[in-house]
């Protein structure tokens, strides 16, 4: 802190002329009373000055303070949500991966449930065959069982 330079006063030098002075009065008890009056309130307000700047750097240190907690509390929540993110992106991968197993297995199921169908058809197909041949040969059986007794 600077401290500035103080003004000397200037003293009046009594004129012997004038008549309006009282003979007892000491002008330098009135210059040093008011140069006290000046050194008294110079102090005061570098007193005054001091405890501002402390005030202030309290003030400042104080507004840090709760600004740090206020970060680490919003960090601390938004800390525990880009953990829940994860995990969460993690749960979708593990679920896409059994949903892509899942599709493979269904089309295998699919792929076997056509091929039990396309022989179940050729069975059905195969026994009409056998009806249409049974038929057939007691046809035959019976034109030359017909001819035969004829």
């Amino acid at each position: 802190m600077y401290s500035p330079q103080l003004p000397l006063a200037r003293t009046r030098v009594p004129d012997s002329s004038s008549s309006s002075e009282t003979p007892n009065a000491d002008p330098g008890g009135l210059e040093a009373s008011l140069l006290q009056f000046i050194h008294h309130h110079h102090e005061a307000s570098l007193g005054l000055r001091d405890r501002t700047e402390r005030a202030k750097k309290d003030a400042i240190r104080n507004a840090a303070r709760v600004s740090d907690l206020l970060v680490d509390a919003v960090n601390g929540g938004v800390q525990e949500a880009f953990v829940n993110q994860k995990r969460i992106e993690l749960e979708i991968r593990a679920l896409a991966a059994t949903i892509a197993r899942f599709m493979k297995q269904t089309d295998h199921w699919l792929t076997a449930t056509h091929a039990i169908n396309t022989a179940i058809k050729e069975i059905g197909d195969f026994e009409n065959w056998m009806k249409t041949m049974e038929f057939d040969c007691k046809s035959v059986s019976a034109a030359i069982h017909n001819i035969h007794q004829a």
